[in-house]
């Protein structure tokens, strides 16, 4: 597996010198000015940021900012109209074994409702060339060894994210990307989340989140950034928003709201 080491990103968005990516490049995650429109739409309008290796980073914004699709053009499931997304220095497509470094959690729905939780891993796991034996591990991991033999379709939403961790977990990465992980958790659930994406952080790993949930993630995050309307509102460390949850929410509404 390779590994990623640490970065920072200013106030701008852009990389600074706090250090480079094993992974091949000088951040472990970086947008580079992507833009992207449906229609007469534009859902992205050149954003660039950089997710520094080694901390969880809350990307925030309002319901049809542009998260979801800045994430997908990450993964290369949405061609952008302009710009990039580099992982170690290299777009998704061209990462050696892409399964093996980025973890994805997009939605806790892609699931086959009549299989069993430990066969969708097994399934996945093939595909990635990732043993057998790593299904048991994730499955620990994120609690669900009780229920791996049960199937997908009496799971709660709750359960279903977890197996989404699991499904991203499943190759070990040093990358993850997380769309609203913490929905349908219970408050046991988030607090075990939190920690969960806490450590992997400390291993080194780069922790993307995407959420609008503003007091879990004044809890969980290192870095901030703050999209609205497709554009970037602020990227950088969360001190300098502040670290407590009023802080966050002022700024998350000063800086959405002017922009509207």
């Amino acid at each position: 597996m390779t590994e990623v080491g640490d970065g920072m990103t200013g106030r701008n968005g852009m990389a600074g010198a706090g250090g480079a990516a094993r992974v091949g490049g000088p951040a472990a995650v970086e947008v580079r000015g992507l833009t992207k429109s449906f229609g007469r739409v534009t859902a992205v309008r050149d954003m660039s940021f950089t997710a520094p290796a080694g901390k969880v980073t809350g990307f925030l914004g309002p319901n049809g900012s542009g998260k979801t699709t800045t994430l997908r053009m990450m993964l290369g499931l949405v061609r952008p109209d302009a710009g990039e997304a580099l992982i170690g220095g290299a777009r998704y497509a061209g990462l050696d074994r892409p399964r093996r470094t980025v973890g994805a959690l997009l939605e806790a729905t892609s699931f086959h409702p009549g299989r069993r939780a430990r066969d969708h891993l097994l399934v996945l796991a093939e595909a990635a060339e990732v043993s057998g034996s790593r299904v048991d591990e994730v499955l620990d991991q994120v609690d669900l060894t009780s229920s791996a033999r049960r199937r997908v379709r009496e799971f709660s939403l709750g359960m279903r994210q977890r197996l989404g961790l699991a499904s991203a977990l499943l190759g070990d990465p040093q990358v993850l990307l997380l769309d609203e992980p913490a929905n349908g958790l219970d408050p046991a659930g988030i607090a075990w989340l939190r920690d969960l994406l806490r450590g992997l952080a400390d291993e080194g790993r780069t922790v993307v989140v995407a959420s609008h949930v503003l007091s879990e993630v004044a809890q969980t995050v290192d870095h901030v950034v703050i999209v609205s309307d497709g554009q970037l509102r602020f990227a950088g460390p969360l001190g300098e928003i502040g670290g407590t949850n009023n802080d966050l929410e002022s700024a998350f509404l000063k800086l959405t709201a002017a922009a509207s």
